[in-house]
Order: C-alpha cells, then sequence, then structure tokens
C-alpha cells in the first residue's frame, strides 16, 4: 500500500507563513499575528507556533522579538526558504520511493523462490509417481539455430511433441513463456512431453552441420 510522506505540523505551517510572505499577503515589516491568534488560526498549540517562527527565524525570513511577536524581514528569504522545503521534499518522496520499490523486490525475489521451489517438486513428484508426461530439461547449445527465434515462429510443439512450460535463464525462470518469447545462448527449456518428444528438442535446437559440396 503506497504511503504518502506528511511534514510535521510546525513545517507545514512555516512552509504555508512563507508562501503568504513571498505573495506579499504579510508585507516586509509587518507584524506577525500573536502566537494565541495563529494557534486558533491553524488550530494547532502556541508551542507548535513558535516552532514554527523559530525556523523562519533560523532563514531570517522573519525576526521573533521578545514581548512583541514576529516581524518580516525579507520575501526573498521567503522564496529561498520555500525552494529548499520543494527540494527536501523531493528527497523524502524518493526516500519514500525507494523503500516501496525495495519491498515489492523482497516480495517478487520471493514469490519467485517459492514459484522455482514448486517447480522442482512437481518435477520430483513426477519422477516418483512414474508420470508419462514429467519434465525435462533441454539446453540450447551454442550456435543452435534456435537462437533469437520466438517460441512461436518456431512452431515448437507441432516439431517436437513438447510443450515449453518455463525458460530457465541464469538465476531467471520463466513460467509459462508466450509464442513471442526469443530463446537465447545458454537458455534451458523445460518441456512437458514424451522422452520422443524431447529426442526431437535436442534434434531441433542442435547445431546444423555445414557439408562441403564436392568439386
Amino acid at each position: 500500500m503506497k504511503q504518502t510522506v506528511v511534514p510535521s505540523q510546525y513545517l507545514q505551517i512555516a512552509l504555508d507563513l512563507a508562501r503568504r510572505i513571498a505573495k506579499g499577503e504579510l508585507a516586509e515589516g509587518s507584524r506577525v499575528y500573536g502566537r494565541s491568534v495563529m494557534a486558533s488560526e491553524y488550530n494547532v498549540s502556541p508551542e507548535t507556533i513558535r516552532r514554527a517562527l523559530r525556523l523562519l527565524a533560523d532563514m531570517k525570513v522573519v525576526e521573533v522579538k521578545p514581548q512583541s511577536g514576529a516581524v518580516v524581514l525579507s520575501a526573498d528569504s521567503a522564496r529561498r526558504y520555500i525552494e529548499n522545503f520543494e527540494e527536501s521534499a523531493d528527497v523524502r518522496a524518493l526516500r519514500q520511493q525507494l523503500k516501496e520499490l525495495m519491498a515489492e523486490y523482497a516480495d517478487l525475489s520471493r514469490r519467485l523462490s517459492d514459484t522455482v521451489t514448486a517447480l522442482v517438486k512437481s518435477r520430483d513428484t513426477f519422477a516418483a509417481a512414474g508420470e508419462p508426461l514429467p519434465n525435462y530439461e533441454v539446453p540450447i547449445p551454442k550456435d543452435s539455430p534456435l537462437i533469437g527465434q520466438s517460441i512461436g515462429a518456431l512452431k515448437f510443439w507441432q516439431s517436437t511433441g513438447g510443450t515449453i512450460v518455463a525458460i530457465r535463464r541464469g538465476q531467471t525462470v520463466i513460467l509459462s513463456p508466450g509464442p513471442y518469447a526469443e530463446l537465447y545462448d545458454g537458455d534451458v527449456l523445460v518441456l512437458v512431453g514424451s522422452p520422443a518428444a524431447v529426442e526431437a528438442a535436442h534434434n531441433l535446437i542442435a547445431p546444423k552441420e555445414v557439408t562441403n559440396d564436392p568439386i
């Protein structure tokens, strides 16, 4: 479930005040409302308002005077504060996105591991039960004419009588590859079929011998 990172209340209030100052709603030299009035306006505690004003004072947007409240110093500083805040918000959003992607990757890795384990177990079950159509692995050799071709273009089932249920490519297992899946050097085809179908698959993927015509 996607989560949204929400800044603390005092940060949101400081940003709102900075925007009002940048727009000229609160002019330079004018006095910002007292903490109690602002606390009522934003529906927060006076302490939250104090933190917001302290943050703007650190950025030279306002000046906090004891017993007198806050006075607006600079609209330019307010604009710089807004820019810095937006950059920080972008960083927070990127960190949140990275966190979500890592969670998705961990879930995908777990599902892939579970699927491979189930595939191996099903193969062992077929072998133990003596099923007539067990799984077989047929590696694609180097220089095979099948390299770069799609399963659909090869008419694999019509040519061999076997069905490709998966392609093992390095550490990746492609389950139920469609007709547009292409075959690469080093792929291992996982077939369901008879021994005759497996032999036909080996013959189909084997490199073709080149013969020289007699002179």
